[in-house]
């Protein structure tokens, strides 16, 4: 797979091609990230599989859905996830655009939409618990990314970082972190990008531990999913 740091022009992937930063926490965080995905796996295992014949059978689709995305260092990698859209949702979306431009409006300033006409009713089950994420525990395992981190983000979104993306490169994304416990989609993005900035320059295994346990309210109340 060709990696970002070779494809992209951008300063800041130059920055992170040269500078070769290891991932923040270490090997404390990484030993960390393979026990709580692989118990997490094999707990929820009975659930993952209902999901995945619920996605299959709701239309006929794939039931995965990787996406190509930005990791440490630049690296790319495809971030998987239950598949939440329907097959034809490009030309969904681009359709949907025509018809209401300050919804293009509300996708370029956060690159999400809170009316998506492109997600199916499964589908919209699965983002507001937080279930279509679940399959990125097979991410951690690969050593993609972390159980805590910055939301992984693509290579067009990354320049929203502008010099802040410095800090983004130096951590594994994450499945949780504070952005996902602070409001979600109902913080603004520089307010995201700020609290990925934090993270690096304060992190600790404490500080994953507190946020791992504040994700459990945050996931049950659905707080700015969607």
């Amino acid at each position: 797979m060709k990696s970002a740091t070779r494809s992209a022009s951008s300063p800041f992937f130059s920055a992170a091609e040269s500078a070769a930063f290891p991932p923040v926490g270490g090997i404390s965080k990484r030993g960390f990230d393979i026990l709580a995905a692989s118990l997490a796996l094999a707990f929820l295992s009975p659930l993952f599989l209902m999901l995945m014949a619920l996605v299959k059978f709701s239309d006929g689709g794939k039931v995965f859905y990787a996406h190509r995305r930005v990791g440490h260092n630049g690296r790319a990698f495809r971030c998987l996830k239950f598949r939440t859209m329907r097959a034809d949702g490009d030309r969904v979306l681009h359709r949907y655009f025509k018809r209401n431009p300050s919804a293009y409006e509300e996708w370029r300033a956060t690159r999400k939409l809170q009316h998506d006409p492109r997600v199916t009713v499964v589908g919209s089950v699965l983002r507001k618990l937080s279930l279509d994420e679940l399959p990125q525990l097979i991410n951690i395992i690969r050593g993609e990314m972390s159980i805590v981190g910055p939301r992984p983000v693509v290579e067009d979104e990354l320049e929203l970082y502008d010099s802040a993306a410095v800090y983004y490169l130096q951590s594994r994304p994450g499945l949780t972190g504070l952005w996902q416990i602070s409001g979600r989609n109902d913080v603004s993005y520089e307010a995201r990008v700020a609290f990925d900035m934090h993270y690096v320059q304060n992190w600790s295994l404490l500080n994953d531990f507190s946020i791992v346990v504040r994700t459990i309210p945050a996931v049950c109340f659905s707080r700015g999913s969607y």
